[in-house]
């Protein structure tokens, strides 16, 4: 019984080895499992796709008016009424009542010289007219007192009463007088002359401006000496620069090869460096009847339509050149792309928007072509990165290597 008892107590080694041997076959079961369930996903989420090379370009906003237009060409805004302010007599500067950016109207003082020395000599013209004044005045009661005595000696030299002696003396005062109110009358009308350019010396001493402007730029400081001609040392020949706003135009460069394609009177839209989100409307005002031989281009003057505050000389602009007037639905910009970006997806009309390095396919609303684009409705914005020309085998979520355009 003690041995049967022992007997039992033997452990079953081949049951021992079988159990660990199920356990890491379903071990490694569940790992295949999770490693193809994980594989599955990457390839449905495209994580394990290798990335597309595509071409890229921006959604833009586009203006109509540019479907219709025949040229650009560069320029800058120049003011066709400009003047730089001077003075006709030398002096100091006294005072400067002006700075850039000041709007001055025609006849405006702007300026004083020192006036002291023309101010005596005015003075002195006045002084010297009223003297002349006088003197005719008293030439004039003594051509009075001839007349009465020369009208009294004819009658009684006739009479026989008074020598022939006496009435010629009586004659020749009267004829002295005469020609002393003459030359009193001349004298005056010197002194008179005198005083106006006295005056006109004074008047030389105030620099007005010319005509309605705007300062462009200072030239001089109070107490520089200011001359007609500049030759002296630190002397300055202008006080201040000025030009007329109203009288801004473009001046742009058209090829030789592309003047057919300009006429006067031709309508034009004008963007400006300066105020991008702006255009203007305009028109060609001059094609200037002479070539720059070293550039081969004809320069053509564009006035402003619609004159704007903002607009400064010396701006630089862009001018297209249209074949007809701009209507006033096409004066606002318009969301468009190109029309490669747009393709047609189980029936609808998408586009592939870049987001990092992935792509998001997003349905669009189309419009009229513009141009070399098409009009966005919906769907895209401005400024959002789309894919030029998507191949078949891009999808939603795809993985891209972009060539921006």
């Amino acid at each position: 019984m003690a041995d049967e008892d022992l007997s039992k107590l033997k452990i079953d080694k081949g049951a021992a080895v079988r159990r660990p041997a199920r356990r890491k076959r379903l071990f490694w079961w569940l790992s295949l499992a999770l490693a193809v369930i994980i594989a599955a996903y990457l390839v449905f989420t495209g994580k394990l796709t290798p990335a597309v090379q595509v071409e890229v370009a921006t959604v833009s906003e586009v203006y109509p008016y540019q479907a219709y237009s025949l040229l650009n060409a560069s320029g800058y805004v120049v003011a066709q009424r400009k003047a730089a302010v001077a003075a006709k007599t030398t002096s100091s500067l006294e005072w400067l009542g002006v700075e850039e950016g000041s709007r001055v109207r025609k006849g405006e003082i702007i300026a004083r010289l020192e006036s002291k020395d023309v101010s005596a000599a005015r003075l002195q013209a006045a002084a010297n007219l009223k003297v002349s004044e006088a003197n005719l005045n008293q030439a004039k009661a003594e051509l009075r007192d001839s007349k009465l005595s020369y009208d009294r000696q004819r009658e009684l030299v006739k009479e026989g009463v008074v020598a022939q002696a006496d009435f010629d003396a009586a004659d020749a005062r009267y004829r002295k007088a005469i020609a002393g109110v003459a030359g009193g009358k001349s004298s005056v009308r010197a002194a008179g002359e005198a005083l106006r350019a006295a005056e006109a010396a004074v008047q030389y001493t105030l620099i007005r401006a010319p005509f309605d402007a705007v300062v462009l730029t200072k030239n001089a400081d109070v107490g520089d000496i200011i001359t007609p001609l500049g030759a002296a040392a630190n002397a300055k020949a202008s006080v201040v620069t000025i030009a007329d706003l109203g009288s801004l135009q473009v001046e742009a460069d058209v090829s030789e090869s592309n003047l057919e394609k300009i006429r006067v009177g031709q309508p034009c839209e004008i963007s400006l460096d300066a105020l991008p989100e702006n255009r203007f409307r305009g028109e060609v005002h001059m094609i200037v009847p002479t070539a720059d031989r070293s550039k081969a281009t004809v320069l053509v003057k564009v006035r402003f339509v619609d004159m704007d505050k903002r607009v400064l000389p010396e701006m630089s602009a862009m001018v297209t050149f249209l074949s007809r007037p701009v209507p006033s639905a096409d004066t606002k910009p318009k969301t468009a792309v190109s029309p490669s970006a747009v393709v047609t997806r189980k029936g609808r009309e998408v586009v592939f928007i870049v987001k990092g390095d992935r792509v998001s396919e997003t349905p669009v609303q189309t419009g009229a072509a513009i141009g070399d684009y098409i009009e966005i409705k919906s769907g895209a914005r401005a400024g959002d990165k789309v894919v030029l020309k998507p191949p078949e085998n891009l999808r939603d979520g795809s993985k891209i290597k972009t060539a921006e355009k």
